[in-house]
C-alpha cells in the first residue's frame, strides 16, 4: 500500500467534546487493560505510540484515556497509517501500528466492537521500506579513551568505570544497568543474574578482564552493602546508596564522551558495541543472544555493526 500525502487523507473522528465522550469503566478501559498485560519495560514505549496515534486522529497527545478507541474504523486506521509512513521510519511506525491493534483488540475482548468490525479495522498492510540501522559501534580506540576518562583517581571515576562494565562488558540495556543489586553480582566467576528489562524475566552474563576489574575496582570504593550495584555520587564524593534512574545512566555517558573526546554515543550502542565485537571475535550467533537476551538470533543479528566499520574504514 502507498502511502498518501497527508494533505490528501480527509476523515472525521468522534469529538472529544464532553457530551461525546462514552465513560468506560477502569476496569473494562481498552488502553488500561492492553497495558497491563505489557511486560512492565514496554509499556512506556507503548504509552507513547498511543499519544501518537491520539494526536493524529484528535490533536491531543493528553487524549489517551478520554479517546473512544472502539470508534475507529477501517478508514482511521488507513489514514494513521498513511501519516506514520510519511513521518516515521518503517519499523517505528510499525511499532505504532502494532500498538494500536493491541487496543483494538481489547476492544473486541471487552464487546466495544464486534469480530467483523475489528477485524476489518485491523486489515492494513504493514509500512515497507528500510532506513540505515539505529546507532553506531565504538571502535576499540574510542573504548579505550572512555576507560582512560575514568581513571582520574576520584570516585566519580571509579563508579563511571563500572557503568562501563556493566553496558559494554556484559551488554546490559540502561534499564537492567540500573536495577542490578550488589547480590546479583558473583566476584568469583564474574557473572551477574539480570532482571530483563523487557520482563519479568532473568539471565546471566559475565563482565570478564577490565571489565571485571572495573567493577571490582568500583566495589572496593561503593562497599558490599546491599543495594544497587550502580549508586549516585554526591559533590562532596560521598556515595548514596540508592538507584540510579536510566536517564542518569545516560547523562553519565555523554559527559564522559565529551571529557574522552568521542564522538556522543548512547548507552544502548555499547550494548551493539558488545555484540558486534563477540560476533567479530567468532562467537557463534546463539551463544551472543543468550547473552544478550534477546528472544530470537534475528534481533541480535539487528545489532550487528560490523559491516559499518568496514564501509567507514574502505571510506
Amino acid at each position: 500500500m502507498a502511502a498518501l500525502n497527508a494533505q490528501e487523507i480527509e476523515f472525521k473522528f468522534p469529538a472529544l467534546e464532553p457530551a461525546c465522550q462514552v465513560a468506560i469503566p477502569l476496569d473494562r478501559h481498552p488502553v488500561i487493560l492492553y497495558v497491563a498485560r505489557l511486560a512492565p519495560g514496554s509499556r512506556a514505549a507503548i504509552k507513547h505510540s498511543l499519544s501518537v496515534i491520539a494526536d493524529i486522529l484528535t490533536g491531543d497527545r493528553e487524549a489517551v484515556y478520554r479517546m473512544p478507541w472502539h470508534a475507529i474504523e477501517y478508514r482511521h486506521v488507513t489514514a494513521i497509517r498513511s501519516k506514520l509512513a510519511e513521518k516515521y521510519a518503517p519499523n517505528t511506525g510499525n511499532r505504532i501500528l502494532v500498538a494500536l491493534k493491541g487496543v483494538l483488540k481489547e476492544c473486541w475482548r471487552l464487546g466495544l466492537v464486534g469480530a467483523e468490525e475489528y477485524h476489518r479495522s485491523i486489515d492494513v498492510e504493514p509500512i515497507r521500506g528500510s532506513r540505515p540501522p539505529a546507532g553506531r559501534g565504538l571502535s576499540a580506540g574510542e573504548l579505550r579513551s572512555l576507560c582512560l576518562a575514568c581513571d582520574d583517581g576520584t570516585i566519580a571515576g571509579h563508579r563511571n568505570a563500572g557503568c562501563l562494565a556493566v553496558l559494554y562488558g556484559a551488554g546490559l540495556r540502561r534499564r537492567e544497568a540500573v536495577r542490578l543489586q550488589v547480590g546479583d553480582y558473583d566476584p568469583v566467576t564474574g557473572s551477574l543474574t539480570v532482571l530483563h528489562g523487557k520482563g519479568n524475566k532473568s539471565r546471566v552474563t559475565y563482565v570478564t578482564n577490565g571489565a571485571k576489574d572495573a567493577v571490582e575496582r568500583w566495589l572496593g570504593v561503593r562497599g558490599m552493602a546491599p543495594g544497587p550495584l550502580l549508586c549516585p555520587i554526591l559533590k562532596n564524593g560521598s556515595v548514596v546508596i540508592r538507584s540510579m534512574t536510566d536517564q542518569a545512566l545516560l547523562y553519565i555517558m555523554r559527559k564522559l564522551a565529551e571529557q574522552a573526546g568521542v564522538r556522543r554515543f548512547s548507552p544502548h550502542d555499547m550494548r551493539r558495541s558488545m555484540i558486534s565485537d563477540l560476533l567479530d571475535a567468532g562467537v557463534d550467533l546463539a551463544t551472543v543472544q543468550q547473552l544478550a537476551g534477546h528472544s530470537s538470533p534475528t534481533v541480535t543479528s539487528r545489532y550487528d555493526r560490523r559491516g559499518e566499520r568496514a564501509k567507514m574504514k574502505g571510506a
